[in-house]
């Protein structure tokens, strides 16, 4: 979001801040500290500025993140320095000034992460960071992986306790951890290694300015889930309203999903097909649509579980609830195909380029995806999957419900500017 035209705006610089205070910053972030007529910040970060930055000092208000356009509104006109924690643009507030000033000045100074990477010896470029500032931990499960490394930013000094308790909950107990403080300042802390399952007995609360290293190490009897979808069916929480794992794989390959895009999941059952979208990157995003309150409550533990507590959950039938949902990139249609009017409210939803697969296994909806496949195109495609089982003291061909598959892309008609 942007200023209006008409708005006066107000000179931004924003200012990364170490552990170590004045002593750690260049010359020009003193410069642009002295000469600011207004600094804001966080209690500890103004606490860190010395005298000769006489500007007014404003502390950030709690939640921090409504209240920049009034901030800066305030004191249009004035010379403001923002004060944030290293680098500003990454996981800072940095962000947020960008959205309202559009380009403010930035100066950066070393991240935590940058300082943790250093302190270890690991390759920023094999780490993978994972905040938990203002966000559940439990978004921290799909990054989960036998022998990746993680950086985790903490919110405070509970985070690494949560962290080793989640490992343990999600079969990652031999994870090693390790708790870096104050990384640059005087107060510097690295604790010596530890495993998740031996913390609670190991482990107090330290300082609340600290950074989590995990090395994740798998326990041997807990269930591997891969980084592509097709999750195994054990890893889902469900009454038999499960997308199986190879139509499952199937279908989130003709979904496509890419960063930054929304899905609809329209009859939810146990959430898995969102669950898979959200899982292929951190920035992709799904609202799921169930009608059964105790379904629909299934799929938020299965999501939470799963790494993925952002997914949206909206209890009600489809297509009445539709209206009121973000536009989509892609629709998933799983159940209640045979509800007047269900595909058509999807494909209107639709903006071009988007996507819309559905899937079914009675010859009732069946025939309704052979007259969308023959009104607006696409592939229709019968999915058949068999399972090898016991037969006597031999082994046979035990074959599921076939599925079938309308996958379609909408396209924009140039010659009306249309989509069709």
């Amino acid at each position: 979001m942007t200023p209006a035209p008409d708005a006066p705006t107000a000179a931004v610089t924003v200012v990364g801040l170490g552990a170590d205070g004045w002593a750690g910053l260049p010359d020009a972030s003193r410069t642009a500290l002295r000469e600011a007529e207004v600094l804001i910040g966080g209690p500890r970060q103004l606490d860190l500025l010395p005298p000769e930055c006489t500007g007014q000092r404003v502390a950030w208000p709690s939640p921090l993140r409504p209240a920049v356009p009034g901030l800066l509104a305030a004191h249009a006109g004035r010379r403001i320095a923002v004060l944030a924690s290293g680098d500003p643009m990454f996981y800072g507030i940095g962000r947020a000034l960008a959205e309202e000033t559009g380009a403010p000045r930035v100066l950066p100074h070393p991240s935590s992460v940058s300082y943790a990477a250093a302190r270890l010896g690991w390759p920023l470029e094999d780490v993978e960071v994972v905040t938990l500032v203002g966000r559940p931990a439990a978004r921290l499960a799909a990054a989960l992986h036998d022998g990746r490394r993680l950086l985790v930013l903490s919110a405070d000094a509970t985070t690494p306790g949560e962290v080793a308790a989640l490992l343990r909950d999600r079969g990652f107990g031999p994870s090693r951890m390790r708790v870096l403080e104050q990384l640059g300042g005087e107060k510097e802390r690295t604790t010596d290694e530890a495993t998740a399952d031996d913390w609670p007995g190991v482990r107090q609360p330290g300082d609340p300015l600290n950074i989590v290293a995990v090395e994740c190490r798998r326990a041997p009897d807990a269930l591997r889930l891969g980084a592509v979808p097709g999750l195994p069916d054990e890893a889902y929480e469900h009454d038999g309203q499960l997308t199986k794992r190879h139509v499952r794989a199937a279908t989130l390959g003709v979904l496509a999903p890419a960063p930054g895009e929304l899905l609809w999941d329209i009859g939810g059952g146990s959430g898995s097909i969102a669950v898979e979208w959200m899982r292929t990157h951190p920035a992709c995003r799904a609202v799921t649509v169930e009608r059964d309150p105790a379904r629909a409550e299934r799929i938020s533990r299965n999501a939470d579980r799963l790494g993925v507590p952002g997914l949206r959950v909206v209890t009600g039938a489809a297509p009445a609830v539709l209206a009121e949902l973000p536009p989509p990139d892609a629709v998933f249609v799983g159940g209640g195909l045979t509800a007047p009017g269900l595909l058509d409210a999807c494909w209107e939803a639709l903006p071009g380029g988007g996507r819309l697969v559905a899937n079914t296994v009675t010859l009732e909806s069946e025939a309704l995806l052979a007259d969308a496949h023959r009104r607006h195109g696409g592939e229709l495609v019968r999915l058949a999957v068999a399972h090898a089982v016991p037969v006597g003291g031999f082994t046979g061909w035990r074959q599921a419900m076939p599925v079938t598959q309308w996958a379609v892309r909408k396209t924009l008609d140039t010659s009306s500017g249309a989509d069709r």
